[in-house]
């Protein structure tokens, strides 16, 4: 398992370096081959192609599926210069636990489920390559392959504490822009319409939004605007990142964000919204009882486990969202995601994988 997963880091591949994703794709139906499970390749333009992967069942229909993504955060060269390294039982390198011992986690849980003759159901896993820039050609690829599935699980990193994910936020990121008009400031300034001004008002009410009680937070994280000093700004720009909890937060939110963006605060200015990521939440009500089934199979392994909910997105909202029977964070131990210091626990690979082989056995 050691073997692969290095095998897997060393390979850069950022979310827009396609050759780098693709080549994660290859070496892991090459694994997957080599033992005779059939490996689908599904072309995608201008990101990595998604691959699927199905061991048959024996006579039903309805199968379990697993999600794993092949992408990471780190520019392509990163490999070169910090790849796979090992410090007892702490592994290092780009996306090892996000979520590259994820991925080892359900090459092998696939290998032994072959190994054994298969269960009555399918097993099949999904390994797409765009999450961590919201899925915009995997979503499509995991919708589809989650349509009729008895349960989803989703081997993102297990949390630091240990535990897997019951419930995760969803998050969509705006693009907004406000046109205004120019003038001299100093001249003819009541000529002008700050779209700068209109920006700053509409980003009070924005904020204005975070709830924190009910698990809503807003942020602006970037903005820009105007040519010059001595010019009334004729554009701005802003980036707003949104999460909650529930699919009817979203619906609510969605509407009062689209009027703060084109309501005319200065006159003479105006302003549009579009959306450049989306991620559903994985609501708790998903979650559970699949929960319940996996503690129970890590207790039969030797280890306890609990549940725990998170701020971060993932791929399982999506099939959470189509009322399917989902769990998040399933793969090895791991912390310090996106960042030099990354690690992952090699010590959980074995018996977190072990877990999950049993949860999906369980099924049948």
């Amino acid at each position: 398992m050691e073997a692969l997963l290095r095998r897997l880091v060393d390979i850069d591949s950022n979310s827009f370096d396609k050759a780098g994703t693709d080549a994660v794709g290859e070496a892991i139906a090459e694994v997957l081959r080599n033992d005779g499970i059939a490996v689908t390749r599904i072309a995608k333009e201008g990101f990595g192609d998604v691959f699927k992967a199905e061991v048959p069942g024996h006579g039903l229909n309805q199968h379990a599926l697993m999600l794993g993504h092949r992408d990471t955060v780190f520019a392509k060269g990163t490999v070169a210069t910090r790849g796979y390294s090992r410090d007892g039982d702490l592994a290092f390198g780009p996306g090892v636990a996000d979520m590259k011992g994820g991925l080892v986690a359900n090459i092998f849980t696939l290998r032994a489920i072959q190994a054994a003759g298969g269960l009555p159901f399918p097993v099949v896993a999904l390994f797409t390559s765009d999450e961590e820039i919201g899925s915009p050609t995997g979503r499509a690829e995991i919708e589809a392959a989650a349509k009729g599935a008895r349960a989803v699980f989703n081997t993102e990193p297990g949390r630091v504490s240990g535990n897997v994910v019951t419930g995760r936020k969803g998050g969509t990121s705006f693009h907004i822009r406000i046109k205004g008009r120019a003038a001299h400031s100093g001249v003819n300034h009541e000529a002008g319409a700050s779209a700068i001004e209109a920006l700053a008002r509409k980003i009070v009410r924005l904020h204005a939004l975070t709830d924190y009680a009910s698990g809503v937070t807003t942020n602006v994280g970037v903005i820009k605007g105007g040519n010059t000093h001595n010019t009334v700004a004729p554009w701005a720009e802003a980036e707003l990142d949104l999460r909650f909890t529930t699919l009817e937060q979203r619906a609510r939110l969605m509407s009062e964000i689209e009027r703060i963006v084109k309501a005319e605060d200065v006159p003479g200015t105006s302003g549009e919204i579009t959306t450049k990521a989306l991620f559903m939440p994985l609501e708790e009500k998903h979650s559970l009882t699949l929960f319940e089934r996996y503690r129970q199979a890590a207790a039969g392994i030797g280890f306890e486990v609990g549940g725990e909910f998170t701020g971060g997105c993932a791929d399982s909202g999506f099939t959470a969202a189509l009322g399917v029977p989902t769990l998040c964070g399933l793969g090895p131990v791991g912390g310090k995601a996106h960042t030099d210091d990354e690690f992952l626990r090699l010590d959980t690979l074995l018996p977190r994988t072990q877990a999950l082989a049993a949860t999906i056995c369980g099924l049948a």
